[in-house]
């Protein structure tokens, strides 16, 4: 995604949806980049997201308990979005709607079709799960919906117990719990498409305690990116959870069964990054994880994530991130605490 250009994040309102979710995604998505820079410098950042209020007409609806939410276009007027949002859908959990959402559910799979990533706050996953994405797939919504929608759906692997579940080919299907879980999925978006310090910031502005989603969503997010290519898709998958083996480029490699100057001349092309590039970011995205939620020695974490030489580790950690890893675990995971326990 284009610096220059934000991506889009379509808000889909339904008349059975609420406006405190729908606008309170929208103020989250407006104030990632911009809100956090106000308040330390005095000056508002540019935004990093370019959030939008759609629906299936262009008049002013009605939504649950009489708000007035007016769409800033149609689902047909604003081409193909990155990211699709599903408010909660206020509805008899036992209830099919057959019809109900027709144009709606349409519309998610021609956007799921051409790539964007969809995601559902609480009982939002139920048009997904009647658009047939989550066949096959993990996946969880409301409380209430989870046991009706697993019987009219008995291939989705429903987790009721998991506040947010990212799955799908490509994990591009983001599904939040019940109640308030929407700004966790909020906030997990933000870190995916603009990084996790802007989501970081952006809780700490608006005073969210996001300890319900873990660290795990954040921990995984450069491992995320899937890719046309079947091979190097298949290659991204296996190095995924085996970036700390010794030789991971060489074995990347003989998976691909590929002559090793096609498969690096691919695997850039297809990614962006080098294999060891690759490899480099996942294994420092992890140690970045183990630096803000542990207190193990870097020594340690450096071992963790497959490097003998805990020097070199240090070197590249702050090549990449600017900071040495005694620096990032000072400041990120104070933070976290912080947001974690305001008690602190």
């Amino acid at each position: 995604m284009s610096p220059l250009r934000p991506p889009m994040i379509a808000i889909l309102a339904l008349p059975q949806s609420s406006a405190s979710v729908i606008y309170g995604m929208y103020d989250l998505f407006h104030s990632a980049g911009r809100d956090w820079t106000a308040i330390v410098a005095g000056e508002p950042g540019p935004g990093v997201l370019r959030p939008v209020i759609v629906s299936t007409g262009s008049q002013p609806l009605s939504v649950v308990n009489g708000v007035s939410v007016r769409p800033e276009a149609t689902i047909d007027e604003i081409g193909q979005p990155d990211v699709v949002c599903l408010p909660e859908v206020a509805v008899d959990p036992h209830d099919p709607c057959e019809g109900v959402f027709d144009r709606e559910i349409a519309w998610l799979r021609r956007c799921h079709g051409g790539g964007a990533i969809l995601a559902s706050a609480c009982s939002g996953a139920l048009l997904f799960a009647e658009a047939g994405l989550l066949d096959g797939h993990d996946a969880t919504t409301h409380w209430a919906f989870c046991d009706p929608i697993s019987k009219r759906h008995p291939r989705i692997r429903m987790r009721p117990q998991s506040a947010l579940v990212v799955s799908g080919e490509g994990q591009r299907l983001i599904m939040a719990g019940g109640g308030t879980s929407w700004a966790d999925l909020a906030l997990y978006l933000i870190a995916r498409l603009a990084g996790i310090e802007h989501a970081m910031q952006t809780a700490r502005v608006n005073v969210i305690d996001w300890h319900a989603v873990g660290q795990q969503p954040f921990a995984h997010l450069s491992r995320s990116r899937q890719v046309g290519d079947a091979v190097i898709a298949r290659c991204q998958a296996w190095i995924a959870e085996h970036y700390h083996e010794s030789a991971p480029v060489a074995a990347m490699v003989k998976l691909g069964a590929l002559p090793e100057r096609t498969f690096k001349r691919r695997f850039e092309k297809a990614t962006g990054l080098s294999p060891l590039e690759y490899v480099h970011t996942l294994r420092l995205e992890e140690a970045k994880q183990m630096l803000e939620t542990g207190d193990e020695p870097v020594e340690a974490i450096a071992n963790a994530v497959g490097y003998e030489d805990a020097g070199f580790f240090g070197r590249l950690f702050k090549r990449k991130v600017s900071l040495t890893p005694v620096q990032y675990r000072r400041r990120f995971g104070a933070m976290r605490r912080a947001l974690a326990d305001p008690a602190e």
